[in-house]
């Protein structure tokens, strides 16, 4: 279905105004089942889709927090089927952060600014609009294509994509899926490269349980201090270092990063990685890091009853995001390792949530990725395009777990450097540029017209 440049501006318009309101809607999921509120992005994407030939269904898990599934019927029941996948909620923010009110959703310039501008609204409004496009054409493709924004990625799907896949297969059926995150663009004198995502770390955050004896405030000598050994406790894991594994796709990574001959030397180098990123700016260190070292990060510790009281329980989250082939009792090890035998004598160890998910990741031996490739080279002619791995979690891995390739893409304009882009993501002063939105509304469209030629 060939986009005219007309047709192409009208629809960046119209993924731009989506985007706005869906920042707008201020579906802030903080983690609690109360919080989302996904039901407005839900409604608005309905009230988008709903006079086009696609089938619509909401699907629900809690009240308030509706998923919404459109299909588009192929021509070919045998055909395969290819999945849009976004989701609908953000994370919280701070106010106080930001240059402009996080939920306007306004336009300066030529950004879009506000909460899931860049985690991830942009992706799933231009989604929605691709797939509306599509619909209204009249153009139908071999197999179906369906949409799906989805509540509660932000806090692990429990009440999103993991129960509905499992449970409501019927309304999801797909056999390829696109979602976050890529699209990368990275330049070099060797020419373009651009990085979509083909595989995620692991989950395994736990809870530590850290125990002492209470006494009185007034007398502290030689007490059982709960929070002195949780503070112990931290600065260990603040400082463990569990190695580096340099893997093919990492080293992919670094090599398509055009470094000095010496950076890239130490980055691949397990033994000398960490003098390569003590010189690196701090946001793409910070990445490059996660991608080839199991992570561990103190985000969450309470404890304490009064002021006049030693404390004899302190809770500490922490979370644990781990590499391919890392397991649960790989990572008690680790923790074992940093923390110590005096004072793990003293430490419960609890998993956050009811399962540890291991890392999942997707081969490029698919119709679907030389689809992307092919797409992704209409608009930077020559890219290569690579496999990468994202350190944070997406709803892709309950489809990789039933055995569907699922890859993160998008493609982004020059105007923003991958440090730069990272760091946007949970951060103070969230926005997109336009170009972006045209270039990845286009991607679907264009991925659509090659995955089932």
């Amino acid at each position: 279905m060939a986009t005219t440049d007309s047709t192409l501006d009208r629809l960046t318009g119209e993924t731009t105004e989506l985007l706005q309101a869906m920042i707008r809607n201020q579906c802030v999921n903080d983690g609690t089942p109360e919080s989302g509120h996904e039901t407005r992005n839900a409604d608005l994407l309905r009230n988008e889709l709903e006079n086009t030939s696609a089938d619509l269904e909401t699907l629900s898990i809690l009240p308030g927090r509706d998923s919404l599934v459109a299909r588009l019927p192929g021509t070919d029941p045998e055909a395969p089927a290819l999945m849009l996948m976004g989701h609908t909620d953000v994370v919280p923010v701070t106010p106080e952060g930001w240059k402009v009110d996080p939920f306007a959703g306004e336009r300066i310039g030529n950004e879009v600014w506000g909460r899931g501008a860049v985690d991830m609204l942009n992706v799933t409004s231009s989604m929605a609009v691709a797939f509306r496009h599509i619909a209204d054409s009249g153009i139908r493709y071999p197999g179906d294509i369906v949409y799906f924004a989805v509540a509660d990625e932000e806090a692990g799907g429990a009440h999103g994509a993991k129960p509905l896949v499992e449970d409501r297969w019927d309304a999801l059926h797909c056999d390829y899926v696109l979602t976050e995150y890529g699209g990368s663009p990275l330049f070099s004198d060797d020419g373009v490269i651009v990085l979509l995502t083909t595989a995620e770390k692991g989950t395994a955050a736990h809870r530590l349980t850290i125990s002492g004896e209470p006494g009185h405030g007034s007398m502290p000598y030689r007490t059982d201090n709960a929070i002195s050994k949780a503070a112990a406790i931290v600065r260990r894991i603040e400082e463990y270092n569990p190695g580096a594994k340099i893997d093919e796709l990492f080293t992919g990574r670094v090599k398509a990063q055009n470094f000095s001959a010496d950076i890239e030397a130490k980055l691949l180098d397990p033994g000398r990685i960490d003098e390569a990123l003590a010189e690196m700016e701090p946001t793409l260190a910070r990445n490059l890091q996660s991608c080839c070292h199991t992570t561990f990060s103190n985000n969450i510790i309470r404890g304490g009853t009064k002021i006049n009281t030693i404390p004899d329980k302190v809770s500490l989250e922490v979370d644990i995001r781990t590499l391919p082939g890392e397991t649960l009792e790989d990572v008690h090890a680790h923790l074992n390792a940093a923390i110590g035998p005096e004072l793990m004598v003293s430490v419960e160890l609890e998993k956050v949530l009811d399962e540890v998910n291991e890392s999942t990741s997707s081969s490029t031996d698919t119709p679907l990725w030389g689809a992307l490739v092919d797409s992704i080279q209409m608009t930077y002619p020559g890219a290569t395009v690579l496999p990468s791995m994202v350190t944070g979690g997406t709803d892709a891995r309950f489809f990789r777990r039933r055995g569907v390739p699922s890859y993160g893409a998008g493609l982004l304009s020059p105007d923003i450097g991958l440090g730069e882009f990272m760091s946007r993501f949970h951060g103070h002063n969230e926005r997109i540029d336009i170009e972006s939105l045209r270039l990845t509304t286009k991607l679907w469209l264009d991925v659509c017209d090659r995955f089932w030629a």
